[in-house]
């Protein structure tokens, strides 16, 4: 383990939805009682988050990985769901559905609904996303975090991601679905044949981002989806070079644990893409920073073990820990892991 310890002013963090909003919390507990080195209550965490799962749905704009790390490091998320409001209703999903007003298998439940006419009212009065993601968290963060959680979207611009599934009546035999639909109305339960990031190839960084990772003392992609979350990040132009290119050390956590991903849809967009389910592949995909990729350190949970010296080989410092977040300080426990792997490699 280096022995140099890093002095953490700044840490940014590539997020995708419910796995980074977790970490995120088991960091910021880390930072506040000391148990992340060279952290403290004062460290800024600017979060930039993945948009390319965003969509309009009945006029609305919804984000759905910005919202899901408002809410929660707000204290406002559905804790047993790990997405939308606690305390949540949903009578205007069941006025539209006796409308016959499709899609009929999304939900926004009533408390969700104000943030999303909030967005929507900004947006069309010309506003950015940065913009009207700053006046949201003005409600959510700012009076628990005040400036120490800066929340950032990936971009401004309209990224999306659409999804290819066989389909035996198409002319093709395929067609293409929204992310939001192959998540929620088919469970990710059909092969992902392509994964198309549509927009992304013109679209830009939002304000602030780039300056993020140059100025961190350290980088983390905690374990949110390589695919359709760190990975669509990474595709906005600039984004893959800012973080090759940062002297802060850049570490990652694997969300493959054992077989296959803890929570959400890992497994079958890694098999898309023609990549292993492992820790260590996920590890690989990303790759070392010393030969090309994007981390300089990876940590894969304890039962993975036996996966090190794939890392290492590929350049990729690389440790075992425990990475089930049970609660906040086991949270915060892989997150001073991340910290002393990556010790003394800022340049």
């Amino acid at each position: 383990m280096p022995s140099s310890p890093l002095t953490l002013s700044r840490i940014t963090v590539l997020s995708g939805g419910v796995g980074g909003a977790r970490f995120l919390q088991g960091l910021l507990h880390g930072l506040r009682t000391g148990a992340v080195p060279g952290g403290s209550p004062d460290t800024q965490v600017t979060v930039v988050a993945n948009t390319a799962d965003d969509w309009w749905i009945h006029g609305l704009k919804v984000c759905p990985d910005l919202d899901t790390v408002m809410y929660t490091l707000g204290e406002g998320i559905d804790v047993e769901r790990g997405w939308g409001r606690s305390q949540e209703t949903w009578s205007a999903k069941t006025e539209l559905e006796a409308y016959g007003v499709e899609p009929t298998w999304f939900g926004l439940g009533d408390r969700d609904i104000a943030t999303h006419l909030v967005r929507t009212q900004m947006l069309e009065a010309g506003f950015t996303l940065s913009q009207v993601t700053e006046a949201l968290c003005r409600r959510w963060l700012e009076p628990l975090h005040g400036r120490q959680v800066r929340l950032l979207p990936m971009s401004d611009d309209r990224v999306e991601t659409h999804v290819a599934i066989a389909d035996a009546d198409s002319p093709s035999g395929r067609r293409v679905v929204h992310f939001q639909e192959y998540w929620v109305r088919l469970h990710a339960a059909v092969p992902a044949e392509t994964v198309l990031a549509v927009g992304q190839d013109a679209a830009t960084p939002a304000p602030g981002v780039l300056d993020a990772i140059a100025t961190a003392d350290l980088v983390v992609l905690p374990p949110s989806n390589p695919v359709v979350s760190v990975g669509t990040i990474l595709g906005v132009p600039g984004i893959r070079a800012a973080v090759r290119s940062t002297p802060a050390p850049v570490v990652g956590v694997s969300p493959i644990v054992g077989p296959t991903h803890v929570h959400g849809m890992a497994q079958q967009m890694l098999t898309s893409i023609g990549v292993e389910v492992s820790a260590a592949a996920v590890g690989l995909h990303y790759g070392a920073r010393s030969r090309g990729g994007v981390v300089d350190g990876w940590l894969l949970d304890t039962r993975d073990a036996e996966q090190l010296p794939r890392l290492e080989e590929a350049g990729v410092l690389a440790r075992a820990v425990p990475l089930m977040m049970s609660d906040h300080d086991a949270t915060a426990a892989m997150a001073a892991a991340a910290v002393e792997l990556v010790a003394g490699l800022r340049t």
